[in-house]
């Protein structure tokens, strides 16, 4: 070793087999540097993709949650129809072999308790002797291949949902709403069919709410408000101001106008086909016995006359006297 400076000349002797040793040691030093750099390069990518697919995570949960909320909104429209389109079925007598039974039969009393009113012939027997104790037995099962949750790697960046939030049950329930959707909408297509043909009943089917104001006592068993034990109210009541407007909800001749102990002022439209509309506890009647009656046309006014604890309209409806649940007749709600 030879400076460039003036000094003594340094010698160095290095062996042949150090010598090897050195480059064997400096190529595997080389080659360990060389992986660390390829290492760390793989993860900062790595990372970066990380990155990347943590804001799509978060965008996807977004826009799951968007669809999901379609979904529902969808779902209960389609309950909403089902249930439309079974009303009209029953208040039209289509595709109904037992109407009258399936609209007459309400709210059952509990196990234990007395019974006050008289049960309709054609109803008594469809009742049990006793309610079974608790809720339904069993509960709905579901099929493990399409519900069970797949393990999920986090560290990947994959989509990790909660409970059956997946994208798998998603689409079981958007295919078997578009299926619902069709069976749906060929439903009701057959059934304007068959309701283009009846218009005369159809003027005739009481569906419209006789009064403005709210539900506060439904069709079925209750405890009576003067007795405190269980007893069969046969109409919905529905309360309102003193003196609002009772409306006809469909066509109809009043058959009856007048005072009743129980009913108080009284007035009863035969709208033909067997049904029978009554509207008790009112304050002032506006009709006469024989005058035909439009829908909409207004017939008596709110009150709380006869056995009433405060100002609502008691309606019912019968059909071939048999009392049947008024909230099938309300369409407009």
């Amino acid at each position: 070793m030879v400076s460039n400076r003036k000094g003594t000349t340094k010698r160095v002797v290095v062996s042949a087999a150090w010598l090897k040793a050195g480059l064997a040691l400096g190529t595997v030093a080389a080659i360990i540097a060389s992986a660390c750099v390829v290492d760390y390069l793989g993860l900062l990518s790595q990372s970066i993709e990380n990155k990347r697919l943590r804001v799509e995570n978060t965008q996807l949960k977004q826009q799951f949650s968007v669809v999901e909320g379609k979904l529902n909104a969808l779902e209960s429209g389609l309950e909403r129809v089902k249930g439309f389109v079974t009303k009209l079925k029953l208040i039209t007598n289509i595709d109904s072999e037992d109407r009258t039974l399936k609209l007459a039969i309400g709210p059952l009393p509990k196990v234990g308790q007395s019974v006050e009113a008289e049960i309709h012939p054609q109803v008594q027997g469809r009742l049990p002797a006793a309610l079974p104790r608790g809720g339904a037995e069993g509960g709905e099962e579901y099929d493990d291949v399409f519900y069970q949750k797949p393990p999920t790697d986090e560290l990947q960046g994959e989509l990790a949902v909660e409970g059956q939030r997946d994208y798998a049950s998603l689409a079981i329930r958007i295919d078997q709403a578009v299926h619902d959707t069709n069976l749906r909408e060929q439903g009701v297509l057959e059934l304007w069919e068959a309701l283009s043909e009846r218009q005369s009943l159809l003027s005739a089917t009481p569906n419209i709410k006789p009064a403005r104001g709210w539900f506060t006592s439904k069709f079925g068993y209750r405890i009576s408000p003067f007795t405190s034990r269980p007893v069969m109210h046969n109409g919905l009541d529905i309360a309102a101001s003193p003196g609002a407007p009772i409306f006809a909800p469909a066509d109809g001749v009043v058959s009856f106008a007048g005072y009743d102990p129980g009913y108080g002022k009284l007035v009863s439209i035969d709208h033909g086909y067997g049904v029978v509309t009554r509207y008790g506890h009112t304050s002032q009647i506006l009709v006469e016995v024989g005058q035909k009656i439009k829908r909409r046309d207004v017939i008596a006014a709110v009150g709380t006359t006869g056995r009433s604890t405060g100002p609502h309209l008691h309606y019912e409806v019968r059909v071939n006297n048999v009392p049947v649940d008024p909230q099938n007749y309300v369409l407009d709600e």
